[in-house]
């Protein structure tokens, strides 16, 4: 594990290092290392806890759906003056209630998390583009209509319009909570804060106490963990609601930063970046093996290539392909990296 560590130190540094050495005369200023903090701060929210899951042998291929349906929640609960603090606990145990049915649905029914999740990335972008449009009072009178007399009633639309994208629209009441996804203390965005906390907690859950050691044993061999008396269901259960609960984290901050959300875009992608930074971080997709110190840095890897690739005039429809091409390299290098250090 430490050779892997070294392995993603090695290829931060090395891009990092690649980035100041460049001629851009913007790449060192301190507004390109506070938007680097900032998207870092954010990715890495995610990252932890698509990390986290893959620890205990799990997937969530949701997660940019959750993010987005989270965002879009948030917004229509504000656009119908629902107290911030009301708004913002209904939509996080929204994305609590997301995490418990998807590790029902593994644990109970034994469906394959790949799938559960992927049913999940399309049920809930449809529910972000349904939810703007959506009369809730004209759907309550139809299916009261039909539950009352047996029939459905088509008086009302139910749809109204074409989805459309939603937002907080700068309101000054709400100036507290962007400071939580926009502002700073002392030149460090406050985002980036926010994933040294979350990465504080989480490495005090996975590395120091004994619900982490328990969560490293399901993931690594569920059914020895099962035979040692581990409640191998309650803690992929704990592991799914975490990182939806992240992931709806994530979409709070995304709204509250882009003070709008647009039902079919928010979060697109996001998952794989969770999923990659992880990866690249040293957790095994057969699960068991990880580190928070390494999620973190895995997550930072994505930023700087995107970084580099904005900085090099890189057109924005190769951007993913150079950033695929450095990322398989980078893992391939950490591969032979492990392997060589196991061999010796």
């Amino acid at each position: 594990m430490r050779s892997r560590l070294l392995g993603i130190l090695l290829m931060v540094l090395v891009l990092y290092g690649i980035l100041l050495a460049s001629d851009f005369a913007t790449a060192g200023s301190i507004e390109n290392h506070q938007n680097l903090a900032r998207r870092t701060g954010f990715f890495g929210i995610l990252t932890i806890g698509a990390g986290l899951l893959i620890i205990a042998g799990g997937i969530d291929l949701s997660i940019g759906s959750v993010v987005g349906l989270t965002a879009v929640s948030l917004a229509l609960l504000l656009e119908k003056q629902v107290a911030p603090v009301v708004a913002i606990g209904v939509v996080l145990a929204g994305a609590v209630l997301i995490g418990l049915f998807h590790g029902l649905l593994v644990t109970k029914l034994g469906l394959q998390p790949f799938i559960v999740t992927l049913c999940g990335l399309f049920i809930y972008r449809g529910l972000a583009q349904l939810a703007p449009v959506l009369d809730v009072r004209a759907l309550g009178a139809r299916l009261w209509s039909y539950a009352s007399f047996g029939r459905w009633a088509s008086e009302a639309p139910i749809l109204l319009g074409s989805s459309r994208d939603v937002g907080i629209g700068g309101r000054p009441d709400l100036a507290p909570l962007r400071f939580l996804a926009a502002g700073d203390v002392w030149g460090v965005p406050m985002m980036f804060l926010i994933l040294l906390g979350v990465a504080a907690l989480a490495a005090v859950l996975l590395h120091l106490s004994v619900h982490g050691r328990y969560l490293y044993a399901v993931g690594y061999n569920e059914q020895a963990a099962r035979y040692a008396g581990i409640t191998t269901h309650r803690y992929k259960i704990l592991a799914y609601v975490l990182c939806s609960f992240l992931a709806g984290l994530g979409g709070l901050l995304l709204l509250l930063d882009l003070e709008t959300a647009q039902p079919s875009a928010a979060g697109t992608w996001y998952e794989l970046y969770a999923i990659t930074g992880a990866v690249l971080g040293g957790c095994s997709l057969r699960g068991g093996q990880g580190t928070i110190a390494g999620i973190v840095l895995g997550t930072a890897v994505l930023p700087l290539l995107r970084n580099l690739c904005i900085f090099a005039g890189i057109p924005s429809d190769l951007e993913y392909t150079v950033i695929g091409v450095a990322l398989l390299i980078g893992t391939i290098a950490d591969e032979m990296l492990k392997r060589r250090s196991a061999a010796g």
